[in-house]
């Protein structure tokens, strides 16, 4: 029994100790993930972080949530020549839901690998910038980012001080975000070490998961992953470069220790289901019920494991998803 189920259990009992002489069961039952004040309009920074090492500059986009006293902050990682700027619905709504939410630029695998290249060439340069050499700069981009939000959060003048809540830190990322998101919050290399994982991550959602490349047995890579994680493809999840099929990116969930871990699959969820807009060679009219789905399940899985809330454990371990998904799409947990 792990030590978030033990948790859980314990908040239950207590619960239903509470029941007689107050509303925490009430609560509990109108707990709504999508719910959001019609009045909050999130206000976005953007700024960059420069890491003198390696003298590389990572731009960041910043939603900032109406809360002024620390928050929980959740990272995200673009996939491959994408930008801070994409994936605008998640950042809008869980700051919406009282996160900062901060979303990186990796420069190298970001848009600037196809703006201003022929479009007959550009299949060509993205293929060439998902290279080993941009994962291990990407890798590298998230500690240092992490380590440079501490020092905003105690320096007097920043923007940023005093607003965030550092010990409860969410991971997460789409497509090479996804392969990113994996490495720093528990995924073991071909030795066997978390040779990128970063302990100041709390829980992850991984959009697009993948398995390394001609693996029999995923397991040696998933199975000292402690953290809670959301897996979140699609029946269509495909892209044209990289190795990844539909079956390895199923393949993550069963390779995962037990406790905490859970996967969505969208029915005909193509790669750009993830993202803002569809994608040049999408075969199927994008599902608006997708996003919803989405939202809903991240944010409780946020508020699940960044803030201990209660209705949303309950939420996301009983019958909450599967009120919002449609007949084809699969729920899993474990």
């Amino acid at each position: 029994m792990t030590k978030q189920f033990k948790l859980l259990i314990l908040n239950l009992i207590q619960l239903l100790f509470l029941l007689p002489t107050t509303n925490a069961f009430a609560h509990n039952l109108s707990y709504n993930p999508l719910l959001i004040s019609s009045q909050f309009k999130s206000k976005i920074l953007d700024v960059s972080i420069h890491d003198d090492f390696r003298d590389r500059e990572i731009p960041i986009r910043v939603y900032l949530p109406s809360k002024k006293s620390p928050v929980p902050v959740i990272l995200f990682s673009h996939g491959l020549g994408g930008s801070r700027r994409g994936n605008t619905y998640l950042g809008l709504h869980w700051s919406a839901r009282g996160y900062i939410a901060i979303f990186l630029q990796h420069p190298g695998s970001d848009d600037s690998v196809w703006k201003n290249v022929p479009i007959n060439r550009r299949l060509k340069t993205m293929k060439k910038a998902a290279s080993i050499q941009n994962f291990l700069l990407r890798v590298k981009d998230i500690p240092i980012v992490i380590d440079q939000l501490k020092r905003w959060n105690i320096s007097k003048k920043h923007p940023l001080s005093g607003r965030m809540d550092v010990e409860h830190i969410g991971m997460s990322g789409h497509s090479f975000g996804a392969v990113t998101t994996q490495a720093v919050s528990g995924q073991t290399n071909r030795k066997g070490k978390q040779a990128f994982t970063d302990r100041r991550i709390k829980a992850a959602i991984v959009f697009s998961p993948s398995s390394p490349r001609r693996v029999k047995n995923p397991e040696r890579f998933f199975s000292k992953v402690k953290i809670p994680w959301l897996l979140i493809t699609g029946t269509k999840d495909l892209f044209p470069i990289g190795n990844a099929t539909i079956k390895s990116r199923q393949a993550v969930f069963p390779a995962l220790p037990l406790g905490d871990k859970y996967e969505l699959i969208l029915h005909e969820a193509e790669h750009s289901a993830f993202t803002d807009r569809a994608l040049p060679g999408d075969k199927i009219q994008r599902n608006p019920n997708h996003h919803k789905v989405i939202l809903a399940i991240s944010t409780a899985f946020w508020d699940s494991w960044l803030q201990n809330n209660l209705a949303a454990k309950v939420w996301l371990n009983g019958n909450g998803p599967h009120s919002i998904l449609e007949k084809h799409d699969s729920w899993k947990k474990k």
